[in-house]
């Protein structure tokens, strides 16, 4: 009968958070200027709504007595899961959450602000003030979940993932990119010098970009019927499983960098959509966290669209779409050179495939010490200045707005986030290692346009299991093994070096 209280429950939910992804996509791509404040108001109190039943006490004992019933084998996963939700949901305060949102509000409306006049100690006091909430939220949840602070946090978007697993990865990961970094550069100088990067022949219009990403998105097996693309100031994936919105933004000078955006969130959009339907109303069926988000979308984005075997596919569909002045005299290694160009530079999101981690990795050990106490917020410039300095040979230390006040993360106070993102392409590397063990013919499969095999490889083995396992359980029965930062470093080998 509890069970059938939560399952009830969990309907209701749905159709809250429905209601809420839905109506915050449509925010971001078609309502009008003048919308703002009623839908604040609107998204506002469902938001409350949401939390009010996701946190009513009585779900506390329904949870127990369920505990004592006897259940499916997926039934008591997904009991533990809503447990899960449940605890998290309800460890801290109220108060403390309304001091944290205010907290919060105004830090981000000052990073705005001040990050443009790169005002560092104008924006000091905010970014203290949430450091110091962080930290006793880090603590009301370790206290919860019994966990170490900082691996409470990362919970939050990784369920199971912990600093005693990921940290040795990420050190391996590390070593390795501060030696290759300059072979793959100087691999690329080479290559360039005898192929140089050919110029675009732009203008390319709106119509035919979004024509040519449709035709992209269709091609890697997006569901039209329960999805669609719009226009976004910033790229991303909403919406829910049944009816899953991404968008794009466009450039008129050059195209790849909005086709790649849309495989990007084709890839969580195929996630979405093949979520377990039966368990879309329970944590269960939801997809297990940041960090294997990342790496559906990175598989499809850069273990995919990255390789020599796609744009074979792709360059005719390319010609077809755009006309064949769009890349003219472009053959694939012209492609190629393109979308695998690495460069040293400040910016994470604009970081290519081999310092990309390396940006997060900085991020990963100095929000540690952050959340630990064994660094604070006024001697941050100088930590983030060292290991840039030793990690990418770029100094930051006058420019804090390309250093600490570079992302939104920190002033909004999501502490915990930033592994998701390498995690991301580590699993995906993996993922892709096991596929091609699993289905050999799958480059082939490709070259011919053919992606149903390795959709169906992803489905079973990703998607289908939404959160009945955790982070690292959910890699293991998918790859044979714990995660294993070989598998990415190889790949990087074998795109970028000599």
């Amino acid at each position: 009968m509890s069970f059938q209280k939560l399952d009830e429950l969990g309907h209701k939910l749905e159709s809250l958070e429905h209601a809420l992804s839905i109506l915050g996509a449509d925010e971001a791509t078609h309502m009008a200027s003048g919308g703002g404040e009623k839908r604040a108001e609107a998204m506002s109190n469902l938001a409350g709504m949401y939390h009010e039943q996701a946190t009513a006490p009585e779900i506390a004992d329904w949870i127990a007595d369920a505990e004592k019933a006897e259940l499916t084998e997926d039934g008591a996963r997904a009991l533990r899961e809503f447990k899960r939700s449940y605890t998290n949901a309800t460890c801290l305060p109220t108060e403390f959450v309304r001091r944290r949102t205010q907290a919060t509000m105004l830090s981000e409306q000052l990073w705005r602000d001040l990050r443009a006049k790169n005002d560092w100690q104008g924006f000091r006091p905010a970014l203290e003030g949430v450091v110091k909430l962080v930290r006793e939220e880090a603590q009301l949840r370790a206290d919860a979940l019994k966990l170490a602070p900082y691996d409470a946090l990362m919970d939050q978007y990784d369920p199971g993932n912990r600093v005693a697993n990921v940290a040795p990865v990420f050190e391996r990961l590390k070593t390795f990119l501060k030696g290759f970094l300059p072979e793959a550069l100087a691999a690329q100088n080479r290559r360039l010098t005898e192929r140089p990067l050919k110029p675009f022949a732009g203008p390319y219009t709106v119509e035919k970009q979004r024509d040519l990403g449709l035709a992209a998105m269709a091609a890697v097996g997006f569901d039209f019927d329960h999805g669609s693309l719009s226009v976004s100031h910033h790229p991303f994936c909403g919406g829910v499983p049944s009816d899953v919105r991404i968008t794009t933004r466009y450039r008129t000078d050059e195209f790849l960098s909005s086709l790649m955006g849309v495989l990007h969130e084709t890839g969580h959009a195929l996630y979405e959509q093949g979520l377990p339907p039966e368990w879309a109303h329970w944590p269960l069926g939801k997809a297990r966290g940041m960090g294997v988000h990342e790496s559906q979308s990175l598989f499809v984005e850069m273990q995919l669209a990255h390789t020599r075997e796609f744009w074979e596919f792709a360059l005719p569909l390319v010609h077809q779409h755009m006309g064949h002045d769009a890349m003219r005299g472009w053959e694939v290694d012209d492609v190629l050179n393109r979308v695998n160009h690495v460069e040293r530079g400040y910016i994470r999101v604009d970081a290519d495939e081999v310092t990309y981690p390396l940006h997060v990795i900085l991020r990963f050990e100095l929000e540690q010490d952050l959340v630990n106490g064994k660094l604070e917020v006024a001697d941050l410039p100088e930590a983030w200045d060292a290991k840039m300095s030793e990690y990418l040979g770029l100094s930051t230390l006058d420019n804090p707005k390309d250093g600490p006040m570079q992302d939104v993360h920190w002033p909004g106070g999501a502490f915990g986030y930033f592994p998701s993102y390498t995690l991301g392409a580590l699993m995906a590397a993996q993922q892709w290692a096991a596929l091609e063990k699993a289905v050999p013919t799958v480059r082939d499969d490709i070259r011919q346009g053919n992606f149903a095999p390795l959709n169906d490889w992803r489905r079973e083995n990703i998607w289908l299991q939404g959160s009945r396992w955790s982070t690292p359980e959910l890699m293991e029965r998918a790859t044979g093994e714990a995660l294993n930062a070989d598998y990415f470093i190889a790949h990087l080998k074998k795109r970028y070096g000599a």
